[in-house]
């Protein structure tokens, strides 16, 4: 009997605390995709603005053309 309410207590305790460790997993993970993500952003405009795409001479062009 004792065996059978640790075992109802052990399952009981896991359902109750699934949530708080979801929370702790994924808030690192949250933090983490956010701060690469800045990182990113932040060399691709530096990327871009050090070496040109050539968008400008695509521009050109159509004024030519026109």
């Amino acid at each position: 009997m004792t065996v059978m309410m640790r075992c109802v207590g052990i399952f009981a305790c896991v359902f109750m605390l699934q949530g708080c460790i979801t929370k702790i997993v994924t808030v690192p993970v949250e933090i983490a995709y956010g701060t690469t993500k800045a990182v990113v952003k932040g060399t691709a405009a530096v990327v871009g603005a050090v070496i040109p795409d050539g968008d400008d001479d695509e521009k050109d062009q159509k004024k030519k053309d026109d």
